[in-house]
């Protein structure tokens, strides 16, 4: 991935939000690329610079952040515990009410972190020991988190556990310092995790703060540099998936234009009792802008009009004429039948054939006949036929021959796994999307979306919204890019109405997504 535009500048109090519908790309990095970045911040600066910096930072923000009142912070044994106490340090010179609460031994810390506690203590910063079951002192309007850093390479046990346990329960929120303590910097693995409403990241954001349990244990993240250059010269582990990935791919509407301009797309599906799974997706795509959308269906009683929506063309699957479409959707409620597979391996052998061949989205049951069917997975490989695949991390398993646990252990590595193996543009679906390609260096998480997606359905009309762009000629990447984070911002929009997270239903997502595409034409990723 090539993003088209640099990073933001950062503001002058010295942090900026990692926001979703960022103009500019978001780079995240590994704890690997952060250490060379501390290291060569080392090399040439005092040692004690970068915590100075660090508690400064986080002093100001949460300064700007957290109402009058006790701050409280949890310092643990490391150098994120130094930062605690270097900001509370600033916030008490200031006239701020704090504690500092150590859950380790001072004399025990880093040099940096042990220096910051002489400080602090010289200031008159009041701190002490505390017990992970500590009563929480009254008054109290915000906990810091600086327990753990990005260091963590096995899941917390001990005391820290017990300290993340305890912060579950507190009676005001939790504001973390560069990763809520528990969770892994990499990968988004966190049992058990702090779950902060917000936390400041150092130098720069990490790829577990936005996939698996990442979001809901890190809240709103912002970025703080920490005086170095941003984005650093380092090459990113991923990108935040937004609109400066894949608005230049966007497909641009003259008046000249007519319905032939913007494609014809497929979806092809709907066995006996799942003629709603295509109908979801042809729905989808009719309202991301795809010229004419039909639905091929492979039930002997399918439905021949959709009254909600006629301008759908209905057609049982042998009266389709899939070599006029431009792009085709195979999989939604298709079954897993002799019939289904017979079916899908036929229409790969046509598609392959064809001398301006059709991109293709495979989703759901198309996706299981592959895992389980390897002359099926050569039919498609010899197709050479470009491709998106939009598996569940069990969908994602059984195409990887692995365990879910695996494929969520590290769900970049997954992604990047099924990209190389299937040779197409991966979306790895779940909390923080991770979408691949074969042959890209860095893949890209996507930041929309919530829980009102844990519902029925919204699998086929993200299916449907990446046919309706490959059919418009968007690049299989900029597609998978695109689709995503509009399915996911729609769903935001809806949240921020009212209408979910619980209850909302696929169908809701269409008229939100529609706005989304046209204020992305318009330049307005808002």
């Amino acid at each position: 991935m090539n993003p088209t535009q640099p990073c933001p500048l950062i503001p002058s109090e010295g942090w900026t939000a990692l926001a979703a519908d960022s103009a500019q790309a978001i780079p995240l990095y590994d704890v690997e690329t952060i250490r060379r970045i501390e290291n060569a911040a080392f090399a040439r600066l005092p040692s004690f610079e970068l915590m100075s910096r660090a508690g400064g930072a986080a002093a100001s923000w949460l300064a700007q952040h957290v109402p009058q009142g006790l701050l409280l912070f949890l310092a643990g044994p490391g150098n994120n515990g130094g930062d605690a106490i270097v900001a509370a340090t600033h916030l008490h010179q200031t006239g701020r009410e704090v504690q500092v609460w150590l859950t380790a031994d001072p004399a025990r810390m880093p040099a940096d972190a042990t220096r910051a506690w002489q400080d602090a203590s010289a200031a008159g910063v009041p701190m002490q020991t505390m017990p992970a079951t500590a009563a929480w002192p009254d008054g109290m309007t915000a906990v810091v988190d600086g327990l753990l850093g990005i260091g963590l390479n096995r899941a917390a046990g001990g005391t820290i556990a017990a300290w993340i346990e305890h912060l579950a329960q507190a009676p005001a929120p939790v504001f973390a310092l560069d990763i809520p303590s528990g969770l892994f910097a990499d990968t988004g693995a966190g049992e058990p995790a702090v779950r902060a409403c917000r936390t400041l990241t150092f130098l720069g954001a990490k790829p577990g703060l936005l996939t698996l349990d990442g979001r809901d244990c890190a809240g709103i993240v912002d970025i703080a540099p920490l005086g170095l250059d941003y984005p650093p010269a380092e090459a990113p582990r991923a990108w935040v998936n937004g609109p400066a990935l894949f608005r230049h791919a966007l497909p641009a509407r003259s008046h000249a234009a007519n319905k032939g301009t913007f494609g014809s797309l497929a979806i092809i599906g709907g066995s006996t009792g799942m003629t709603g799974a295509p109908l979801l997706g042809a729905r989808a795509a009719q309202f991301l802008g795809a010229g004419k959308v039909h639905i091929g269906f492979l039930a002997p009683a399918a439905p021949a009009i959709d009254p909600v929506h006629p301008e759908l063309m209905l057609h049982p699957l042998s009266e389709l004429a899939s070599d006029a479409m431009s792009a085709l959707v195979i999989g939604p409620g298709m079954g897993t039948d002799p019939g289904a597979r017979k079916t899908l391996a036929q229409l790969l052998e046509d598609a392959g054939r064809r001398t301006s061949p059709p991109s293709l989205v495979l989703d759901a049951d198309a996706l299981n006949l592959l895992a389980g069917d390897a002359s099926l997975a050569a039919t498609l490989s010899a197709s050479g036929l470009p491709r998106i695949m939009t598996p569940h991390p069990l969908e994602a398993a059984r195409l990887l021959g692995c365990t879910v646990d695996a494929v969520q252990r590290d769900r970049l590595a997954a992604a990047d796994a099924l990209a190389k193996q299937w040779q197409a543009v991966i979306v790895l679906k779940g909390s923080g999307s991770v979408i691949a390609a074969p042959g890209t260096s860095a893949s890209a998480i996507n930041p929309t979306g919530n829980a009102a997606l844990a519902s029925a359905g919204t699998g086929d009309v993200l299916a449907g919204m990446a046919g309706a762009l490959l059919a418009q000629d968007m690049p299989l990447l900029q597609a998978a890019l695109a689709a995503v984070w509009i399915h996911g911002r729609a769903a935001d929009m809806l949240v921020a109405t009212g209408a979910g997270p619980a209850g909302l239903t696929a169908s809701e997502l269409y008229i939100p997504a529609r706005t989304i595409l046209n204020g992305l034409l318009r330049g307005d990723a808002r």
